[in-house]
């Protein structure tokens, strides 16, 4: 079933088609148990589900451990109507070079792949097909599919090795990722609602927009965070496509919405950005919980307000 087929009960898509790493993701979060899993053709596509209240949630890759971040998951949800990220999914990823029966690895001369697949498989290719020229796929999945028409449009694809079940494809190569231990985080969107309540051990995603490219830009943003004890999992630049050196930034923290520290680090970030866009609070997948030196806990806070307030009745 497509995403466009309406339904009445709970559904989640994601960043398709079968046998995509997203589909091996979307069945290991918690939530997906009992709902009707969707495949969508593209991370724009996916999340304009949840927009158009086709889905309820949407699974999609963010950041991969050896190429980086997913600039379209990132520039979806940085520009649009605001979606929240209410859950987070890790998941180790490997690659296998499949091709139709009857292929030999000797006739591989084209590849297909997801752009962020090849940087993983880079050097195995240099070593074992340094002629082959590689073709960008919209995912894994979708290059491994893509070899069921005829005629093919490539000899091979990189993709996961349950695609070749999926597909009826042979397996020419296995395990050929550059990196043994490489992992792709997956995020669970869904339309603002509650938010998921603090764990102890959670992660706040943000994207941040500043009034106007200025010396000491990013140093007041970042100021705003360290004076509260809170740390920055991840930060980078994305353009706003408005205009050519006008960007805006993408932040990970470790900590929750409802913790002193951060909601007093938005509030500061109110006053020096032009705008804040929160998009989530959620459990982290490590479970790990922060770190906090004295100074930034809830308790000292706490502390703080009621002294101050002390302060403005008794001077």
């Amino acid at each position: 079933m497509s995403i466009g087929a309406g339904t009445d009960n709970r559904a989640v898509t994601y960043l398709g088609p079968r046998g995509s790493f997203a589909e091996a993701a979307v069945l290991k979060w918690p939530g997906s148990s009992g709902a009707e899993l969707l495949p969508a053709t593209s991370v724009p596509a996916a999340l304009e589900a949840v927009r158009d209240d086709v889905v309820d949630y949407a699974l999609v890759p963010i950041e991969n451990s050896v190429e980086g971040s997913v600039s379209a998951t990132l520039d979806e949800l940085g520009s649009g109507q605001r979606l929240v990220i209410v859950d987070e999914v890790v998941l180790p990823v490997q690659f296998s070079l499949l091709a139709r029966p009857g292929v030999a690895l000797s006739d591989v001369r084209r590849i297909a792949t997801h752009p962020h697949a090849q940087a993983q498989v880079r050097g195995w290719l240099g070593r074992h097909l340094p002629e082959a020229a590689v073709i960008p796929a919209m995912s894994t999945a979708a290059a491994a599919a893509a070899l069921l028409e005829d005629p093919a449009p490539f000899d091979a694809a990189i993709s996961q090795r349950i695609a070749a079940d999926i597909y009826g494809l042979e397996i020419l190569a296995d395990e050929i990722a550059d990196t043994s231990d490489a992992t792709t985080r997956f995020v669970v969107v869904r339309k603002p609602g509650p938010i998921p309540a603090p764990t102890g051990a959670d992660k706040t995603t943000l994207s941040l927009f500043i009034h106007q490219d200025q010396p000491g830009a990013l140093l007041g943003i970042l100021t705003e965070f360290a004076v509260r004890g809170v740390n920055l999992t991840r930060i980078e630049s994305r353009p706003t496509k408005k205009v050519l050196g006008d960007y805006y930034f993408s932040v990970d923290v470790e900590g929750h919405v409802a913790d002193e520290r951060i909601s007093e680090a938005l509030k500061g970030l109110h006053r020096v950005c032009l705008d804040v866009r929160y998009l989530g609070s959620y459990p982290r997948h490590d479970g790990r919980a922060p770190v906090l030196r004295d100074g930034v806990t809830d308790v000292d806070f706490t502390e703080a307000r009621v002294w101050f307030e002390r302060l403005k009745e008794n001077g």
